[in-house]
């Protein structure tokens, strides 16, 4: 696809109405709860363990082992003070690779979603929009550079960037086969299905 092709705006434009139909919803609802639980303990404990706002494992994240989840449960709680004194999402990113980047299986898309959910109870939410396996292929995809660790906002389509960043970043994810032709719009399989993003 080229960036300036009709066909490409028209597909952004429907792909931002389907998300802003289908997955908004659900993204916000997830980022409220955790923005709602009490402590900044419970909030880190939940997102270590990917924990959805059932209380049950995250899509994203329900191939990766307990024992992984737990370690990285101790390691990020036993460091919440300088969680809580990160000033921005960027902080916190880089403070939760840090942390649990030798424990075998959790990859950048557990990074990511752990920081995320953690930003989201501290109000510390991306300014850019960053890259893992399944959202690279999406950026890929539209032509842009997908080689880095995140991209601005304004690397995007203006049609994109009427979402927030991590909602550009949900829609790489959810809609990256559909940008290629391989699919219709996505409308009751999250990111974490079978052609999910990968942890």
């Amino acid at each position: 696809m080229k960036h300036d092709s009709a066909k490409l705006r028209a597909t952004l434009r429907t792909v931002v109405r389907s998300y802003i139909a289908n997955w908004r919803p659900i993204s916000q609802a997830e980022l409220v709860w955790y923005r709602d639980l009490e402590s900044l303990d419970g909030a880190i404990e939940c997102a270590a363990l990917a924990m959805n706002s059932k209380r049950k494992r995250h899509p994203h994240q329900y191939r990766l082992k307990r024992a992984a989840l737990e370690e990285a449960r101790q390691l990020l709680l036993h460091s919440s003070r300088l969680i809580s004194q990160t000033k921005n999402f960027e902080g916190i990113f880089a403070l939760v690779g840090g942390l649990v980047r030798d424990i075998r299986g959790l990859g950048e898309l557990y990074t990511y979603d752990t920081s995320l959910r953690i930003g989201a109870h501290r109000k510390l939410f991306p300014k850019a929009v960053y890259l893992h396996s399944g959202t690279r292929e999406g950026a890929r995809a539209l032509g842009l550079d997908w080689n880095g660790k995140k991209l601005e906002v304004a690397a995007f389509p203006v049609e994109l960037q009427a979402l927030k960043p991590f909602e550009i970043e949900d829609v790489l994810c959810l809609y990256r086969d559909h940008f290629v032709g391989r699919s219709t719009l996505p409308m009751s399989r999250g990111c974490g299905q079978p052609r999910g993003c990968r942890s």
